[in-house]
């Protein structure tokens, strides 16, 4: 019998979950094209399960760049101020290509033991 998780480890999970992934999810975003960052919280956010802030992004795109993962450039903009656009590097795209792999085998495994798992009563 399956038992309901309750709403507030629901969550812890789903943000441990989330963690794990939303800078390879940010990679792949920028691989089709450059944004800023509100575009991304605005994109990720629009997406089940993938709720994000400023507050997470703008750390997480500093280090990008510290590590090379994304490159940037500075644009003018008719609503404020210039802003800060953020694109893949190849450094980005290699390390997005090897999780990808990993990320399918991961979650053909998960998804295996999953199922399994269903079907012991």
């Amino acid at each position: 019998m399956r038992r309901m998780a309750p709403s507030a480890e629901s969550s812890a999970l789903a943000a441990q979950l989330r963690r794990g992934v939303l800078e390879y999810c940010v990679m792949a975003l920028l691989q089709k094209e450059e944004r800023y960052a509100f575009d991304l919280v605005r994109e990720l956010s629009d997406m089940d399960g993938m709720v994000i802030s400023e507050g997470t992004i703008y750390p997480m795109l500093a280090r990008m760049r510290r590590d090379g993962s994304v490159e940037t450039t500075w644009r003018e903009s008719s609503a404020g101020p210039p802003r800060r656009y953020y694109r893949l590097s190849p450094t980005g795209r290699k390390a997005l290509q090897g999780f990808k792999k990993e990320w399918s085998a991961f979650r053909e495994a998960v998804d295996r033991v999953m199922d399994g798992g269903e079907n012991d009563g």
